[in-house]
Protein backbone atom coordinates (compact mmCIF):
# COMPACT_ATOMS: atom_id res chain seq x y z
CA UNK A 1 0.00 0.00 0.00
CA UNK A 2 1.52 3.22 -1.09
CA UNK A 3 -1.43 5.53 -0.15
CA UNK A 4 -1.87 6.12 3.58
CA UNK A 5 -5.29 7.66 3.76
CA UNK A 6 -6.10 7.01 7.33
CA UNK A 7 -3.77 8.92 10.05
CA UNK A 8 -5.14 6.59 12.80
CA UNK A 9 -8.05 4.23 13.96
CA UNK A 10 -10.18 5.49 17.00
CA UNK A 11 -12.22 2.74 17.37
CA UNK A 12 -11.28 -0.62 16.35
CA UNK A 13 -14.03 -3.93 16.76
CA UNK A 14 -12.52 -7.11 15.15
CA UNK A 15 -14.52 -8.08 12.28
CA UNK A 16 -17.20 -5.85 13.39
CA UNK A 17 -16.70 -1.69 12.83
CA UNK A 18 -13.99 1.03 12.43
CA UNK A 19 -13.50 4.31 12.75
CA UNK A 20 -10.46 6.18 11.45
CA UNK A 21 -9.43 9.97 11.10
CA UNK A 22 -7.20 11.43 8.39
CA UNK A 23 -6.39 15.35 8.73
CA UNK A 24 -5.72 16.58 5.21
CA UNK A 25 -2.85 18.71 5.07
CA UNK A 26 -1.17 20.63 2.14
CA UNK A 27 2.08 18.89 3.12
CA UNK A 28 0.38 15.93 1.03
CA UNK A 29 2.14 16.05 -2.84
CA UNK A 30 -1.07 15.13 -4.64
CA UNK A 31 -2.81 18.04 -2.98
CA UNK A 32 -0.44 20.28 -4.68
CA UNK A 33 -0.82 19.32 -8.03
CA UNK A 34 -4.37 18.78 -7.83
CA UNK A 35 -5.90 22.67 -8.25
CA UNK A 36 -2.39 24.41 -7.30
CA UNK A 37 -4.05 27.57 -6.30
CA UNK A 38 -7.37 25.55 -4.68
CA UNK A 39 -6.20 22.26 -3.01
CA UNK A 40 -9.08 19.55 -2.92
CA UNK A 41 -8.70 15.89 -2.26
CA UNK A 42 -9.94 14.05 -4.79
CA UNK A 43 -13.09 12.18 -3.98
CA UNK A 44 -11.36 8.97 -5.12
CA UNK A 45 -8.69 9.25 -2.30
CA UNK A 46 -11.57 9.56 -0.05
CA UNK A 47 -13.29 6.45 -1.42
CA UNK A 48 -9.80 5.03 -0.93
CA UNK A 49 -9.58 5.90 2.92
CA UNK A 50 -13.06 4.36 3.34
CA UNK A 51 -11.51 1.44 1.92
CA UNK A 52 -8.56 0.97 3.74
CA UNK A 53 -10.63 1.44 7.28
CA UNK A 54 -12.89 -1.47 5.99
CA UNK A 55 -10.50 -3.46 4.74
CA UNK A 56 -7.48 -3.37 7.25
CA UNK A 57 -10.62 -4.30 9.63
CA UNK A 58 -11.46 -7.25 7.24
CA UNK A 59 -8.11 -8.14 6.75
CA UNK A 60 -7.37 -8.47 10.63
CA UNK A 61 -10.61 -10.12 11.39
CA UNK A 62 -8.97 -13.03 8.94
CA UNK A 63 -5.89 -13.06 10.97
CA UNK A 64 -4.41 -11.26 7.90
CA UNK A 65 -4.86 -15.12 6.32
CA UNK A 66 -6.58 -13.70 3.49
CA UNK A 67 -5.43 -11.51 0.58
CA UNK A 68 -7.82 -8.98 0.61
CA UNK A 69 -8.42 -6.22 -2.26
CA UNK A 70 -11.35 -3.69 -3.10
CA UNK A 71 -13.53 -5.41 -5.95
CA UNK A 72 -16.43 -3.40 -6.45
CA UNK A 73 -18.27 0.03 -5.18
CA UNK A 74 -21.69 -0.78 -5.95
CA UNK A 75 -22.91 2.04 -4.06
CA UNK A 76 -21.69 5.66 -3.03
CA UNK A 77 -22.85 8.86 -2.56
CA UNK A 78 -21.23 12.05 -2.10
CA UNK A 79 -22.66 14.68 -0.36
CA UNK A 80 -19.91 17.59 -0.63
CA UNK A 81 -16.48 17.10 -2.34
CA UNK A 82 -14.90 20.30 -1.44
CA UNK A 83 -12.75 18.52 1.20
CA UNK A 84 -9.28 20.90 1.85
CA UNK A 85 -6.24 21.25 3.99
CA UNK A 86 -7.51 21.87 7.68
CA UNK A 87 -10.29 19.43 7.33
CA UNK A 88 -10.01 15.95 9.43
CA UNK A 89 -11.94 13.44 7.90
CA UNK A 90 -13.60 10.71 9.98
CA UNK A 91 -14.40 7.20 8.49
CA UNK A 92 -16.74 4.54 9.93
CA UNK A 93 -17.32 0.85 8.38
CA UNK A 94 -19.24 -1.87 9.32
CA UNK A 95 -18.41 -4.87 7.89
CA UNK A 96 -21.88 -6.57 6.85
CA UNK A 97 -21.15 -9.64 5.89
CA UNK A 98 -17.28 -11.88 5.59
CA UNK A 99 -17.01 -15.15 3.94
CA UNK A 100 -14.44 -17.44 2.14
CA UNK A 101 -14.60 -15.63 -1.04
CA UNK A 102 -15.03 -11.93 -0.06
CA UNK A 103 -16.61 -9.36 2.15
CA UNK A 104 -18.72 -6.61 2.26
CA UNK A 105 -18.81 -2.96 4.29
CA UNK A 106 -21.29 -0.87 5.10
CA UNK A 107 -19.14 3.25 5.04
CA UNK A 108 -19.46 6.91 6.12
CA UNK A 109 -17.32 9.30 6.03
CA UNK A 110 -17.74 12.88 7.97
CA UNK A 111 -15.99 16.11 8.61
CA UNK A 112 -17.02 17.13 12.26
CA UNK A 113 -20.99 16.45 12.03
CA UNK A 114 -21.42 16.77 8.26
CA UNK A 115 -22.17 13.73 6.84
CA UNK A 116 -19.68 14.00 3.23
CA UNK A 117 -20.44 10.19 1.36
CA UNK A 118 -21.59 6.88 2.49
CA UNK A 119 -22.30 3.62 0.82
CA UNK A 120 -21.35 0.22 0.22
CA UNK A 121 -17.59 -1.59 -1.19
CA UNK A 122 -17.35 -4.95 -1.72
CA UNK A 123 -13.70 -6.50 -1.34
CA UNK A 124 -12.68 -9.60 -2.82
CA UNK A 125 -10.54 -12.45 -1.28
CA UNK A 126 -7.90 -13.49 -3.81
CA UNK A 127 -7.74 -17.47 -4.35
CA UNK A 128 -5.17 -19.99 -4.19
CA UNK A 129 -3.57 -18.67 -7.63
CA UNK A 130 -2.26 -15.69 -5.14
CA UNK A 131 -1.46 -18.14 -2.17
CA UNK A 132 2.76 -17.22 -3.06
CA UNK A 133 2.41 -13.26 -4.00
CA UNK A 134 2.82 -11.70 -1.08
CA UNK A 135 1.17 -8.18 -1.01
CA UNK A 136 2.68 -6.88 2.04
CA UNK A 137 6.48 -7.27 3.51
CA UNK A 138 6.66 -9.93 6.41
CA UNK A 139 5.73 -7.81 9.17
CA UNK A 140 4.60 -4.75 7.21
CA UNK A 141 0.98 -5.22 7.66
CA UNK A 142 1.19 -5.48 11.70
CA UNK A 143 3.39 -2.86 11.76
CA UNK A 144 1.26 -0.37 10.00
CA UNK A 145 -1.49 -1.70 12.07
CA UNK A 146 0.61 -0.49 15.16
CA UNK A 147 0.97 2.63 13.73
CA UNK A 148 -2.29 3.38 13.09
CA UNK A 149 -3.36 2.55 16.78
CA UNK A 150 -4.80 -0.42 16.49
CA UNK A 151 -3.29 -2.39 18.92
CA UNK A 152 -4.29 0.92 21.37
CA UNK A 153 -7.98 0.60 20.52
CA UNK A 154 -8.95 -2.59 18.67
CA UNK A 155 -11.03 -5.50 20.77
CA UNK A 156 -11.42 -9.00 19.75
CA UNK A 157 -15.19 -10.23 19.17
CA UNK A 158 -15.37 -10.95 22.77
CA UNK A 159 -14.38 -7.48 24.08
CA UNK A 160 -10.97 -8.35 24.76
CA UNK A 161 -7.99 -6.06 23.83
CA UNK A 162 -6.03 -6.78 20.70
CA UNK A 163 -2.90 -8.23 21.34
CA UNK A 164 0.67 -6.83 19.12
CA UNK A 165 1.73 -10.31 18.13
CA UNK A 166 5.14 -8.58 18.33
CA UNK A 167 5.36 -7.79 22.35
CA UNK A 168 6.86 -11.01 23.69
CA UNK A 169 4.01 -13.01 25.35
CA UNK A 170 1.85 -10.38 24.89
CA UNK A 171 1.62 -9.83 29.02
CA UNK A 172 1.03 -13.69 29.01
CA UNK A 173 2.67 -15.47 31.76
CA UNK A 174 2.19 -19.11 30.45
Amino acid sequence: MYWYWIDRFTVFESGKRAVAVKAITRAEDHLRAHFPFHAVAPASLIIEGLAQTAGLTINESTHYEKKVVLGKIPNIKFYQTEIVPGDVLTYEASIDSIDENGSMASVLVRRGDELIAEGELIFAHLGAEFAQKDQFAKGDLEDLMRAYGMYEVGVDQDGNPIKDPSLKNNGDDS
